[in-house]
């Protein structure tokens, strides 16, 4: 009989087969990352990297603690706010979001925007190669943060949106209107 460790975190083992599962799902020790890579390319899932210095600066980016983020981040706690970090809200309209600051008692979600990622009006450009992947995935991009931006309004938020070349002087002035109730920040 199959032994599987649910939902503490552990791994257990399929004593007949010997694979290894991981939360009640097989997870197979033969398949590893690059292997994933590797039949993604070949599936047309999203292009190969030119080269392995161009795959590691990819790999490298970061979903959270950006470093205008942190800079933000250190900024306002410097100044006695208290905030929450990357943390989920599951709004009343089922959609999720993740701000980068969250206010929670003053309902003020900021997020820090970089401006590849966010196609920025001022930097954010055209990609140049594999247009095929990058277009529709910015463009994606751009509809999730309209689509969040309209969910928390809905929800009685107050959305900060702030480009990652934005100063830091003016990224504080920005959310520190908002948290006093007068914000007229970018949707």
């Amino acid at each position: 009989m199959p032994v599987t460790v649910r939902g503490t975190g552990h791994a257990g083992q399929d004593a007949a087969t010997g694979w290894r599962r991981w939360r009640g799902t097989f997870t197979g020790v033969a398949s590893t990352g690059k292997d994933s890579r590797e039949q993604a390319y070949a599936r047309g899932l999203y292009p190969r990297p030119k080269n392995e210095g161009r795959s590691r600066n990819m790999k490298a980016n970061r979903r959270s603690d950006t470093k205008p983020e942190v800079a933000l981040r250190k900024a306002l706690h410097a100044r006695g706010l208290r905030y929450r970090k990357d943390l989920r809200l599951d709004l009343p309209s089922g959609v999720r979001v993740r701000p980068d600051i969250v206010f929670t008692a003053r309902k003020v979600a900021v997020f820090v925007d970089g401006c590849f990622w966010h196609v920025c009006p001022v930097h954010g450009r055209e990609p140049t190669s594999n247009e095929w992947y990058w277009t529709p995935k910015l463009r994606r991009n751009v509809e999730r943060d309209k689509a969040a931006n309209e969910a928390l309004a809905e929800a009685g938020w107050q959305v900060v949106r702030l480009w990652e070349h934005e100063t830091l002087d003016d990224a504080i002035t920005a959310v520190t209107t908002a948290l006093s109730g007068h914000s007229e920040r970018r949707p």
